[in-house]
Order: structure tokens, then C-alpha cells, then sequence
């Protein structure tokens, strides 16, 4: 059965056109801010919200910008409620926002937000545009959280920031180190798309 548009709409980012595991966009964060649970989710929540501001306002305005400078406008949009974040976020938590550095300030160039911004949003309803952002919102979520418990469990032996493999464990330090981050993409993008042929050849047997 196919699924209602809208629901499509929010779902897909999830599975489909996941924007790590299947668009492989985004990497400088994922790779980057993922050695632990806490920091994973953060910039998860933080890129959403960029995401969902971004693609209300560029949907609310794209009758009004010029083609001309659409990417500019675009640009300017989402620098704008980046600043929201990294201002807000030291407020919530100092220790995670240093922890996370320059990787807020730089959700501006994340691929994921600008390509949503140009590929959907600028010609869809806000409504469609709002479920969009929330769907690939979620995607980036889950890939961000699947590094980060994976390295912050086999690097430190906790789960955001809880012991959780008693005293005799021994860390893998090379999974909370940039090489790690590598290792373990590799291993959740062969997972996940192994996970997908398997279904395709699920598909094509027939009933």
C-alpha cells in the first residue's frame, strides 16, 4: 500500500532518502562531534531546528526572491537562526557548547539544510516544507546517535556520560578519535545499505 504524500513526505527522510546513510551528506558534523551520545544529539536538535526555521521561511518567501539570488537569500536565512542556535545553546549547556566548538557556527554549510532549502521547500507549501525538515530531521538524528552510542560505548565504555561495561573493560581510545568516526560510518553505511538491497530482493519475489 502506498503511503498518504504527506505521510510520505515525513517519513522519507527516515529510511529512503536519509541524509547520511543514503544522500551521505552532512559529514563534517557526523564525523566530526559524534565521539559522544550527548554531543551527537545536540547537534542532531540544533541542525533540526536550522532545518525546520529555514524551510518555513524559505517556503513563506519564495514567491518574493529574486532567482537571481535565491542561494544568497537561502544562505541568509539559515545564518540567521544558526546565530539563534549558538547563542542559545551556551545558556542551555557552556560544557556542550564548547564541546561542539565550531561545528554549530558551521550547521550554515551544512548541505543537508541548503539542499532542502532548494530542492523542496522554495517549491512546496509550508506545511509540506514543515514535514520535510522534520523528516529529515529525524534521519540526521538517528544517523548522528547511531555513531555517537556505537564510538562513546566502545571508546569510553559509557552511555552518555554512564558507565555502562564495568571496570574490566578495556576502551577502544581509536573510537573517540577522527579515525574511529570513519570506521564506524563505514560499518553503519554497509549495515544500512545491505538493509536495503535485502529489501529490494524481498520486493521483487513474488507473492
Amino acid at each position: 500500500m502506498e503511503m498518504p504524500d504527506n505521510m510520505d513526505t515525513l517519513l522519507k527522510g527516515l529510511w529512503r532518502e536519509n541524509p547520511v546513510f543514503v544522500q551521505v551528506l552532512g559529514m563534517c558534523p557526523v564525523l566530526a562531534v559524534t565521539n559522544t551520545v550527548i554531543n551527537s544529539l545536540v547537534m542532531g536538535i540544533a541542525t533540526t531546528f536550522v532545518l525546520v526555521m529555514s524551510n518555513i521561511s524559505v517556503s513563506a518567501f519564495r514567491s518574493i526572491i529574486p532567482k537571481q539570488v535565491r542561494i544568497a537569500s537561502y544562505v541568509l536565512i539559515i545564518a540567521t537562526f544558526v546565530t539563534v542556535a549558538d547563542y542559545v545553546l551556551p545558556a542551555v549547556s557552556l560544557g556542550v557548547h564548547r564541546a561542539l566548538g565550531a561545528f554549530v557556527a558551521l550547521i550554515v554549510v551544512n548541505c543537508i539544510i541548503l539542499g532542502r532549502a532548494e530542492s523542496f521547500a522554495s517549491r512546496n507549501t509550508m506545511g509540506r516544507s514543515v514535514l520535510d525538515a522534520l523528516g529529515m530531521g529525524a534521519g540526521f538524528i538517528m544517523a548522528v546517535l547511531s555513531l555517537g552510542v556505537v564510538r562513546e560505548l566502545l571508546g569510553s565504555g559509557t552511555l552518555a556520560g554512564y558507565p555502562v561495561m564495568g571496570p574490566r573493560f578495556e576502551p577502544l581510545v581509536i573510537m573517540v578519535l577522527p579515525a574511529g568516526a570513519f570506521f564506524v560510518l563505514g560499518g553503519w553505511l554497509l549495515l544500512f545499505n545491505w538493509m536495503r538491497e535485502r529489501r529490494k530482493a524481498r520486493e521483487l519475489v513474488p507473492a
